[in-house]
């Protein structure tokens, strides 16, 4: 972790603040007062304490709500206001968990939750069951129903519609505690489209770096929208996953500037990580047959995608080169996976300016130095 990750102030996961708001309305549904400032113990037993931002009594159900935090994470649900409202569950039902106005409902198989059940992830459905443990002692008969106002708006700018979760957000988290700029739940949701697509047995994938990018290859290929991964910077984390869990077919599709440095071995993309090298660009321009007067003005260039319109002036097939180092590094992340791999380098306008074709991951000629 950098020193600026260090000073970084740390948040809370949607699923934390459901577990906190369960917890203070369920001792106000026994009678008590609402617990101001709340306390959880998380699953890595830090215990935090949470202010409340509603409160409500009446007949027959306690309601309380917390605004998430997402510390200096760019989160999208950071200021949202997360609802829990408790009630009396039926003998021996345990914990029953609803989905309220904003919470999604799960529609597709796949996912860690079943079909027709509130968007609630396990993690936090145990943390939820331990904080009401803490009030009402293990076994109790509670249903809890969480609610998150404008979460139907919120989960377009995510990736659940598309995950078949309708209706809102999903409450998420592992550990409670949102780190800033992990991007944790971006890579969660990579992770569920792949289960997604598999469980509707679907037998090719592609992730892509941007809209631009995933519009061309849908188009290229024809692909159903679930077979489509908005992979973002995220390459490792989604071949990883993939490795563990595969598919027959794999099209990773990007930009010039985010594929070449894919092919000089980044996994993360992102331009934090690092910058594409043009020195090292301007050395595969010179394998793919181009001359010095090429590999300088390569070198002199300001931008990646200036170096790629130098090489298609001379006529000199950048774009094949870069996507075939692409492939290298993507495959060595896949294998052993029984896989073939494809990529596609788009520009913004979806014009294909490079493509390393299908074949198997085990066909791989070099070990990579990953940055």
């Amino acid at each position: 972790m950098d020193d600026e990750a260090r000073n970084l102030r740390r948040g809370w996961t949607t699923g934390a603040c459901a577990a906190a708001a369960a917890k203070a309305a369920c001792a106000a549904l026994g009678g008590g007062a609402f617990p101001d400032p709340v306390e959880i113990t998380l699953p890595g037993l830090q215990r935090p304490g949470f202010a409340l931002a509603k409160t409500e009594r009446g007949e027959g159900f306690a309601r309380v709500g917390i605004v998430k935090d997402a510390g200096d994470d760019p989160d999208v649900t950071h200021g949202a206001l997360i609802i829990a409202t408790v009630r009396r569950g039926a003998a021996g039902t345990g914990i029953t968990y609803r989905a309220g106005e904003g919470v999604g409902t799960v529609t597709r198989p796949g996912l860690p939750i079943p079909v027709g059940e509130a968007a609630i992830n396990p993690v936090p459905r145990i943390m939820i069951a331990k904080a009401i443990a803490e009030i009402a002692g293990e076994g109790a008969d509670f249903e809890v129903e969480i609610s998150v106002p404008g979460g139907a708006e919120i989960a377009t700018k995510t990736l659940n519609p598309r995950l078949g979760i309708l209706g809102g957000i999903s409450i998420l988290g592992t550990t409670g505690i949102v780190i800033p700029f992990s991007c944790s739940s971006w890579i969660h949701s990579i992770h569920r489209g792949i289960d997604v697509a598999r469980a509707m047995g679907l037998d090719h994938v592609a992730g892509s770096t941007g809209s631009a990018s995933e519009n061309a290859v849908q188009k290229h290929h024809g692909l159903h929208e679930v077979a489509l991964i908005d992979m973002g910077d995220f390459a490792g984390g989604m071949l990883k996953y993939l490795r563990a869990h595969p598919v027959p077919k794999v099209t990773i599709a990007g930009g010039v500037a985010k594929m070449t440095k894919l092919a000089q071995g980044m996994l993360d993309l992102h331009s934090k990580r690092g910058q594409a090298d043009l020195d090292a660009l301007a050395e595969v321009a010179l394998k793919a047959g181009g001359g010095e007067a090429l590999a300088a003005k390569v070198r002199a260039a300001n931008t990646v995608a200036e170096a790629f319109d130098h090489a298609a002036e001379v006529g000199v097939a950048l774009g094949d080169a870069v996507a075939q180092g692409a492939w290298e590094t993507a495959a060595e992340a896949l294998a052993p996976a029984d896989t073939e791999l494809e990529i596609l380098i788009f520009d913004r306008e979806g014009n294909r300016h490079g493509e390393a074709p299908f074949k198997p991951v085990h066909e791989a000629s070099r070990p990579r130095n990953r940055r």
